[in-house]
């Protein structure tokens, strides 16, 4: 295998919603390049991307996965992702080290809820964007409607570059708006293409489109448009340059024709991410000075300092962590050892591999600008940077959303237990939106994730690759509690047995803070009422009393305790009698600082053929939502709402009943809010219940 430098290498993040195609087009993208010898088929199972065997069972991309293919002297590295709600941060992940994002869309449905999502990511991320229509060979396939779907959404500035020759069924080639010259497909999916003049009937429209075309590119330039007033259109070498000016600082957006599943326009799309995808080359990334906020630009330079941006981790039972990388400058070599910049420790590197799915091509280098991969790293994880002591940068860590669900989970089997927490810290590092902790009261062990299916998905790799199965509890609802009114409280700590006894006395007043402080803790004591080595006790009694809460059992949060008098005892008084003076102190406080529940609520946000909008916003209702607005997209609606999330558990399954399977919907965490009084008896009796104690009743 060569070694490219960055201006040959192409990085591409195949992004969009769930099942647009995005992995039946990197197949038939990697067959008709020659980097593999079999068309592979999603609903065969036999993709070079989807390897995983939960990915084959659902037939949906879980996690992102690597391929490569040479065309035209060109390295095009293809990152194919998930598009699923629940698995969407890995593919923002991946545009961190990708120079263009490839919006894949189905021509049928038009955009949809993940396709603005990785939009918004990539835009956020500064990452040109192009658009594949796919699956135009379907019914109901349509340019037009999908053209008008994209520019309501992302704006005029999507444009196409080529127009299909066919239509729904008889879809069999595309005529390139550039070079004006048509591409016909053979029948056979072999992707067989003939290069030929425009079919007649088409060739008023191809000219049309083409004049929109370059009226498109000259707005995206000063100079172009200058030039385009004189002239009244552009020359060919100026359209060329000024439409790959456009992509790269993402003022043009340009739309190609394709079916992946029929072998339809991948040729034509290949050559397109060579001609007008920059390289790495030419997009330097951004980082930041060490121990300053100062933006520096890192160029993708094979002399430079080495540096490796370590941007996802596999967790593999039999070849352990596999760590994806980019180089960003310099060179990375095999068998070699490498400094973590983010944990300031060695770390040695084996053999440096190209990935290919699961496959593995060995490589003595990676020059900068390239994506790459290396097994059983000992200590450096996802976010990390590898590089020379001499690099005075470091990349801002992607950040994973918090998990917004937690199921209980138990072994099937007793002799699990131990080896449950091993694999879930092993996935946790392949997947940082995933948490597992144990319940301090019930001693449950609770799985967070982003919602039922990616919990479902954890649970069937935890059974799949580590041999362990687990049974899953009713998700629990990550309640908090707070406090409304302020109040003084005191706790009195005196035992006294033989010997040395035990004492501690403090006074503390309880505030309320606004929603999302957490816990404050002052230490207001003047005069040495208590010593000061005693007053972290303090503060550790109710930090601990607090996490256990009051009402409930769910955390204390959005408070201040300021400790202001006390008193104590020259030898019985010691840390643990002021802790557990500060728990009692607590306890006499919440009694009469009026505590009340909190929830959290979702930003939800639902698409729906717009005959179901009004079904869908008075099941909102209630659900206890509130409609924050609508839009119009086509045939479709987007309802946004804010929806506690005890009433989402079910969500997916009544959407799905309701709409025939045609509506889909993303949910994320927004904030806390008070429970409504009529419901706190149910949620505290069930708590109680559940942790299998007399809660304090509700005040």
């Amino acid at each position: 295998m060569k070694v490219y430098d960055a201006p040959a290498i192409r990085n591409i993040a195949i992004v969009g919603h769930s099942g647009a195609g995005k992995t039946q087009l990197v197949s038939a993208l990697l067959f008709d390049a020659g980097a593999v010898n079999r068309f592979g088929r999603v609903d065969d199972g036999t993709t070079v991307t989807d390897y995983d065997d939960e990915e084959i069972a659902r037939k949906h991309t879980l996690a992102c996965s690597l391929a490569y293919v040479e065309w035209n002297k060109h390295k095009i590295n293809l990152i194919d992702t998930p598009g699923m709600a629940n698995f969407l941060s890995d593919a923002r992940a991946a545009l961190r080290v990708c120079d263009a994002a490839m919006v894949v869309v189905d021509a049928v449905a038009g955009v949809e809820v993940s396709t603005e999502k990785v939009w918004e990511a990539a835009a956020d991320a500064e990452v040109p964007r192009l658009v594949v229509l796919n699956r135009l060979d379907r019914e109901r396939a349509s340019l037009d409607r999908s053209l008008e779907s994209l520019r309501a959404v992302f704006g005029r500035a999507v444009v196409p570059v080529q127009l299909p020759i066919g239509d729904e069924r008889t879809f069999r080639g595309v005529i390139d708006l550039i070079a004006m010259k048509a591409w016909m497909f053979a029948t056979d999916a072999s992707g067989k293409p003939a290069e030929g003049a425009i079919p007649p009937e088409l060739e008023g429209a191809a000219q049309a489109a083409r004049e929109s075309l370059i009226e498109m590119v000259a707005e995206a330039d000063d100079t172009l448009m200058e030039k385009f007033f004189d002239a009244g259109t552009l020359t060919q070498d100026e359209l060329v340059s000024g439409l790959k000016r456009g992509i790269a600082a993402g003022r043009v957006f340009p739309v190609l024709c394709a079916s992946a599943a029929a072998n339809v326009g991948m040729q034509p799309l290949l050559d397109a991410l060579v001609t007008y995808v920059p390289s790495p080359a030419e997009r330097p990334l951004k980082a930041t000075r060490n121990k300053s906020d100062e933006e520096v630009a890192v160029e993708a330079r094979a002399e430079g300092p080495t540096a490796a941006f370590i941007w996802k981790t596999v967790a593999d039972p039999f070849a352990g962590r596999i760590t994806m990388f980019r180089v960003l400058s310099g060179t990375l070599k095999s068998d070699s050892t490498v400094h973590n910049a983010t944990k300031d420790l060695p770390e040695r590197l084996g053999h440096l591999v190209l990935l290919q799915g699961k496959a593995q091509t060995p490589v003595p280098e990676i020059k900068a600008g390239d994506i790459g991969a290396v097994a059983k790293l000992k200590e450096s994880l996802t976010n990390d940077l590898l590089a020379d002591k001499a690099v005075t940068f470091t990349l801002p860590a992607t950040k994973f959303p918090e998990p917004v669900i937690s199921y209980a989970i138990e072994p099937k089997s007793r002799g699990d237990e131990e080896k449950i927490s091993t694999a879930l810290h092993r996935l946790q590092e392949e997947d940082p939106t995933i948490n597992y902790s144990r319940d301090a009261q019930t001693k449950e062990l609770l799985l967070a994730g982003q919602g039922q299916s990616h919990i479902e998905v954890t649970v069937a790799k935890l059974k799949r690759r580590f041999g362990v199965e687990v049974n899953l509890k009713l998700p629990r609802i990550p309640y908090r509690e707070t406090i409304t009114a302020s109040t003084e409280a005191h706790g009195r700590h005196k035992k006294q047995t033989g010997g040395h006894g035990q004492f501690g006395d403090c006074k503390v007043k309880f505030d309320p803070l606004p929603r999302g402080s957490e816990f404050e803790f002052v230490n207001d004591i003047f005069g040495g009422s208590i010593p000061r080595q005693f007053v972290p006790a303090i503060e550790k009694g109710i930090q601990d009393a607090r996490l256990r809460g009051f009402l409930a059992g769910y955390p204390m949060v959005d408070f201040r305790a300021s400790v202001f008098d006390g008193s104590y005892h020259p030898v019985d008084s010691s840390e643990m009698s002021f802790k557990m003076a500060g728990s009692l102190a607590f306890k006499d406080g919440m009694s009469r600082a009026r505590p009340t529940l909190l929830e959290p609520i979702m930003n939800v946000e639902v698409y729906a053929p717009s005959d179901y909008a009004g079904d869908l916003m008075g099941d909102l209702n209630g659900r206890r939502g509130r409609i924050g607005g609508m839009d119009s997209r086509g045939a479709s609606t987007i309802i946004r709402a804010k929806v506690p999330m005890s009433e989402m558990l079910t969500y997916e399954q009544h959407l799905t009943s309701a709409t025939g399977g045609r509506g889909s919907y993303h949910m994320e965490f927004s904030h806390y809010e008070e429970v409504p009084s009529h419901l706190h008896g149910k949620i505290i009796a069930a708590a109680k219940a559940e942790r299998g104690h007399e809660a304090p009743e509700e005040v």
